[in-house]
């Protein structure tokens, strides 16, 4: 009885129709699990990525809804056995990272330094692109605002060369931190930069420059002590006119 038993299991088991009804079972099984307890998968499938750091160029609220997509894409794909648009949402996933990675790694790789008060230092190193450069003026006009400053070095020492696109955006990245209020101090030009600046129709004799960063430096502090100097005469003054 027991060797019969055995061998009409084994039957069941090897027959093909019964392993896909049975497998077809479970995963209708496995798809009501996931859609019955979705809220609760969710979150917990996104705390594990969070504490993973699996995804550390996004936020966790990023986080939290692409494994919301994640998880309802899945479970459509295995419900429906089609996972053409899983895939394709999975392609969609990785480039929105990778442009993010790139993002992170251009906003440490321009890092606006502030070396004393009211003064700001912006070493540029590396290759500009169009992208980059909007990128440095961004982060250059916040930091004017955030700190008030009236005075910046652009260090471009660093940088070989730069196309007459990148070489206007400069231009214009001098242009609107003067128009916060920050003179633009412009140090390590090579010739072949300041070539495109002069064929772009740029005056360089309007354009504040410096040979390299530690003139740059000087010159600055000589800019914001002639700014102070009216200040202090003023206060100095104030109390005699008013005897």
């Amino acid at each position: 009885m027991d060797t019969k038993k055995s061998m009409s299991v084994s039957t069941r088991t090897s027959d093909p129709q019964a392993l896909s009804e049975s497998s077809a079972g479970l995963l209708r099984e496995l798809v009501a699990h996931l859609r019955q307890n979705r809220t609760q998968l969710r979150e917990e499938w996104a705390r594990r990525i969070t504490r993973a750091e699996l995804l550390t160029a996004m936020t966790e609220e990023e986080i939290f809804a692409e494994a919301t997509a994640v998880y309802d894409n899945y479970v459509e794909a295995l419900e429906t056995g089609t996972f053409e648009a899983l895939q394709a949402y999975s392609r969609r996933l990785r480039e929105r990272i990778i442009r993010q990675q790139q993002e992170a790694i251009r906003e440490l790789s321009t890092p606006v330094l502030q070396v004393r008060e009211r003064l700001l230092i912006l070493p540029i190193i590396g290759v500009i692109d169009p992208q980059r450069a909007r990128q440095l003026t961004e982060q250059l006009l916040r930091a004017i605002r955030a700190n008030r400053a009236k005075v910046v070095v652009i260090d471009v020492t660093g940088v070989a060369a730069m196309d007459s696109g990148v070489a206007n955006h400069l231009v214009q990245t001098v242009e609107a931190s003067r128009l916060l209020g920050a003179t633009v101090i412009v140090t390590g030009l090579s010739p072949e930069i300041a070539q495109t600046l002069v064929t772009i129709g740029v005056d360089l004799s309007e354009m504040a420059t410096v040979g390299d960063l530690q003139g740059g430096i000087e010159e600055a502090e000589r800019l914001l002590a002639d700014r102070a100097a009216p200040t202090t005469q003023v206060r100095e003054i104030a109390p005699e006119s008013q005897r």
